[in-house]
């Protein structure tokens, strides 16, 4: 059996698609675990329902498919004490205007570290910050004296503690689980009666978890309704 990890930005994405429902026949397709940490499920689900009216909806949807065990919360000593070694680890690799930078939070970090202990198949996140410290730290630099306009130093030893912890958590995205579920057919109910409308439907979906936090560019957007069609 297949064990996916989950961070909260995909299923915020998926969820704010209506394209949540898509994890019950993945799950059955692939014979797959849907995981996600406490960390994850208090930002989909706790703050929503406790502190902010925003999102409550989208929380109850999240937290339907928690009790229907569709997705699965695991918690443990170890996966707290990982994820703040990582943590700790990963706000320590760039620094700027006299202090580190803190990149990356604590549930993106518990979702790491549970992937770790379950020597996960696939984590799934959205953000860009926390794939590209796995796999491209580099970009990340260019990226953050960018943003910062100012020269950004890095911590050589902790970004290579990092990726060397991280060199078998494999990344996918919310674009990419869209893509699979509209390669199943999974999708076809919403096809209509219009020319090209499977282009369409694909380019509708792509577009909708970009526009709602996936990480990815146009011109791979563009590469995937190519391939596709």
């Amino acid at each position: 059996m297949k064990t996916i990890i989950f961070d909260s930005g995909p299923i915020i994405s998926l969820t704010m698609n209506n394209l949540l429902w898509i994890l019950e026949p993945f799950k059955k397709i692939n014979n797959a675990n849907f995981c996600i940490t406490p960390f994850v499920k208090k930002e989909l689900v706790d703050t929503p329902l406790t502190k902010t009216k925003r999102f409550m909806f989208e929380a109850l949807q999240v937290m339907h498919y928690i009790e229907n065990k569709t997705i699965k919360i695991i918690s443990n000593n170890e996966i707290k004490r990982q994820t703040s070694k990582l943590l700790e680890i990963a706000n320590n690799c760039f620094g700027a205007f006299g202090h580190n930078i803190n990149i990356v939070h604590e549930a993106e970090m518990s979702a790491i570290a549970l992937c770790l202990q379950k020597n996960a198949d696939a984590l799934v996140v959205d953000e860009r910050t926390a794939r590209l410290l796995i796999e491209n730290p580099k970009k990340l630099l260019n990226i953050l004296e960018h943003t910062l306009h100012t020269n950004v130093r890095e911590n050589k030893n902790n970004i290579k503690e990092f990726r060397e912890m991280t060199k078998n958590v494999k990344i996918i995205r919310s674009v990419e689980l869209v893509t699979v579920a509209y390669e199943k057919g999974l999708l076809d109910k919403y096809l209509a009666n219009t020319p090209d409308s499977k282009k369409i439907l694909l380019e509708s979906v792509l577009w909708g978890v970009k526009l709602n936090g996936c990480a990815v560019s146009k011109r791979e957007l563009e590469q995937i309704i190519r391939v596709e069609k």
